[in-house]
Parts: structure tokens; C-alpha cells; sequence
């Protein structure tokens, strides 16, 4: 015959199973949509989930990848995805035309990637250099609706500069070898680019447009306002726990370059640590420092808008970029 101290014990055991099995399915699951192809540029999602930040928040992230922001912006747009990439250019002018139902949540790059490379012995020293010279570029990337101002802010004829579109992966060849004199790329390209240069024992000087007045936000994490409003406490673990992830990126880069290996095989882990080196200016700088990280500040977030608008040929009036933005689901200083 069972004691009633065995009896309470049971019950006891029970209750505690019962909160176990609970709380295991207390996890809750987030999709996250990636802009392009895994890298060291990416490696914030990949952290989290290696190091564990993702599962301390009850979250279970699911990376997908991405063929570029507009992608992301859809596959969020219409449900496929919960948070994502995507450049806030992308995203500003999507709200602007078609008011996607996606805002931007935390500032990732708060400087443009866009840059112009050239061979180490140009005589192009700077973007003011750039006149009378031509100039690789894809045809695909964002950086050329760009191009025009960022000329024309230098004091640079437009008429001055030969423009000569190529696939991408022909740009670099093009600049070695001397078709070109200067290549359009994103600085989170240095790694490689700089690599098929000392292949054949040259180098490349990288002159970032955000040194030459391009100032604006660019890659920024994004959510569903479905899911923003379906889920704001989960949106916010997100973001607390990649905010952590981004912290150690940078402090970690080997390590972290070895999470994005661990997560996609074919990513070579020292190239992402290299990459995540690279790129570290576009994160850390003197504007995440004056405005906080993840942030957006009003004033700069109107200068992006108004570079996009003039790029687009959109009426700046016509829209109000705090409507592509939430500021709800920053971590608490």
C-alpha cells in the first residue's frame, strides 16, 4: 500500500516533468531571411545560433538564404519569413511605392558598403579622382542608381566617367588586367577582391563613397509587421539576442568566422574571419558610437531618404521614413 508521502512524492515528480515538457515547448520558432549568400557579412545569425545567444531567448532560428533585398523584403511581405536582411534603401523605397508590410528594427551597417576600387599605383587617389577614367560595374547592383549623385557631389561631370557593365564576377579580372581603371564594389568584397589581385601580384586600394558624402544607413535587420504585432516579445528577444551576437562578432572574428563554417560548410571559415574584419568600420563607427547600435537617428534616417528619393526620382515629400522604421524592439541600454 502506497504512503502518502510516496503519493506526494509521484505527484511531485509528475508536476515537475509536466513543467519540463512545457517548457520545452515554450521554444519558440523564428524563420530569418538572409539578402544574399552566407559570409562573414552575415555572420551576426550565425553566431547566435552557434554560441548559443538564440536558444538562452527560448528562440529556435531557422536561416534561409537570400537572393538580394528585394527577395528578403518579399518572402517577409507575404509570410515566408519573420525577421530578415535587407538594405534600408530597398526597404524605403518598397514602402514608398507599394507600403510593404515590413519596417526596419535594428541598424546592422550604419554606413554604405559602396566603393570604388582601384590598382595600388593609380593615379586615382580619391572619389574625386574618378573623372576621365572608366569605370567596371554590374549591371544588377544598387550602387549605380547612386552613382550619379555621388559624382556629382564631388564635382565630378557625369559625361567625364565611361561606365562599362559586366557580370560580376568579371569586374575584378577587368580592373586587373586594365579595361577598367576603377570597379564598382561593396567593401564586404575586399577580402576576395583583394585576393585575385595578389594572385597575380597586385594590390587594391578600397575608396569607400561613404567617405566621400554617401552618408546613409544601409544593411538593417527587418520584420514582418505581421509578425512584430503577432509576436512582440519574441521580436524582441530577437533582436536582444542578435544585438549580443553582433557584440561578439567583433570581438571574436576568428571564432565567429569558424560559427559560419559550422552552420554552412562550404563558407571557408578564415575568409569570414577576414571579411568580419573587414567590414568592421561599416559597423562600429562614429555614428554607432554618437547614436547607439541598432539605432536610428531621425536626422540620419531623413539624409538616407533623401539620397534614396533623389536616386529614384521619387518626390521626398511623397513619404516619411519613420513609417519604414520601429524603434519598439531595441534592446534596453
Amino acid at each position: 500500500m502506497k504512503t502518502t508521502s510516496q503519493t506526494l512524492s509521484r505527484m511531485t515528480l509528475a508536476a515537475i516533468l509536466l513543467v519540463s515538457a512545457q517548457a520545452s515547448y515554450a521554444i519558440d520558432k523564428v524563420t530569418f531571411q538572409l539578402d544574399w549568400l552566407p559570409g562573414g557579412d552575415k555572420a551576426p545569425v550565425y553566431v547566435g545560433v552557434e554560441q548559443g545567444f538564440f536558444a538562452e531567448a527560448g528562440l529556435d532560428v531557422t536561416i534561409r538564404q537570400g537572393k538580394g533585398s528585394t527577395d528578403a523584403i518579399t518572402k517577409l511581405a507575404t509570410g515566408a519569413a519573420d525577421v530578415g536582411l535587407s538594405d534600408l534603401v530597398s526597404l524605403l523605397v518598397a514602402k514608398a511605392n507599394d507600403n510593404v508590410p515590413v519596417k526596419a528594427i535594428y541598424s546592422v551597417f550604419s554606413k554604405a558598403p559602396y566603393a570604388f576600387y582601384v590598382l595600388s599605383d593609380s593615379q586615382v587617389k580619391s572619389v574625386r579622382d574618378v573623372a576621365n577614367t572608366t569605370i567596371a560595374t554590374s549591371p544588377f547592383t544598387s550602387a549605380n542608381v547612386f552613382l550619379p549623385l555621388l559624382l556629382r557631389k564631388n564635382g565630378i561631370a557625369e559625361d567625364s566617367v565611361t561606365v562599362l557593365k559586366a557580370d560580376p564576377g568579371a569586374l575584378n579580372p577587368m580592373l586587373i588586367t586594365g579595361k577598367a581603371e576603377v570597379m564598382i564594389s561593396w567593401i564586404t568584397d575586399t577580402v576576395k577582391n583583394q585576393a585575385q589581385a595578389a594572385q597575380v601580384g597586385k594590390q587594391l586600394t578600397v575608396l569607400p563613397w561613404h567617405d566621400a558624402g554617401l552618408e546613409f544607413y544601409s544593411t538593417a535587420v527587418i520584420a514582418s509587421e505581421r509578425f512584430l504585432k503577432a509576436r512582440p516579445e519574441v521580436a524582441k528577444r530577437f533582436v536582444a539576442a542578435y544585438a549580443k551576437s553582433v557584440a561578439y562578432t567583433w570581438a571574436h572574428p576568428e571564432q565567429s568566422g569558424a560559427d559560419v563554417h559550422a552552420s554552412v560548410p562550404d563558407v571557408d571559415p578564415q575568409q569570414a574571419a577576414d571579411t568580419i574584419k573587414s567590414i568592421r568600420g561599416l559597423v562600429y563607427n562614429e555614428v554607432s558610437e554618437r547614436d547607439g547600435m541598432g539605432h536610428f537617428a531621425p536626422a540620419r534616417l531623413a539624409s538616407t531618404w533623401q539620397w534614396t528619393a533623389q536616386a529614384q526620382q521619387l518626390e521626398p515629400a511623397s513619404f516619411d521614413p519613420e513609417s519604414a522604421i520601429s524603434r519598439d524592439f531595441l534592446p534596453e541600454e
